[in-house]
């Protein structure tokens, strides 16, 4: 019994001592902001002069069908919506992702943030974005003047 005892206090006191080591320090990752990431957020959102997010929510849904995105999951409450979108580059077979977020912006606007994904990459091309972009200030406009 006392074997097994030493035995368990060992492997404790090892565990004690190589898991701080895994622990990194998350403030100075998040103080580590580059200009790179900045510029790539600022081509990923815009903000839009409207408060009703469930329009926005539904401009958002018919802007990614309307690029051929097969949507898979939509969520008002936390204001998300995401679609993939399936191709060949050559012979290559592609996966597109994307991810659109929308949420509040003071008392009259609403900020969309887009994210995308090729295959397992981040899109940091701005060119995707743009595209979206346009088609969803299209949508948003032509749902503002009740055209369907």
């Amino acid at each position: 019994m006392s074997k097994s005892r030493s035995l368990i206090t060992a492997f404790l006191l090892g565990i004690s001592v190589v898991l701080p080591a895994c622990q990194t320090n998350t403030q100075k990752q998040v103080l580590e902001t580059t200009e790179s990431q900045v510029k790539l957020r600022s081509f990923q959102t815009r903000a839009f002069d409207t408060n009703d997010k469930n329009k926005v929510m539904r401009s958002v849904i018919s802007t990614l069908q309307d690029l051929n995105f097969v949507v898979s999951n939509a969520d008002i409450i936390l204001g998300s919506v995401s679609g993939s979108k399936y191709g060949k580059s050559g012979y290559t077979p592609y996966e597109l992702k994307m991810t659109v977020t929308v949420r509040p912006r003071g008392e009259s606007q609403m900020l969309v943030r887009a994210n995308a994904q090729y295959n397992i990459q981040a899109v940091e091309d701005p060119k995707p974005y743009q595209d979206f972009f346009v088609a969803l200030e299209k949508s948003l406009f032509l749902t503002g003047q009740n055209v369907d």
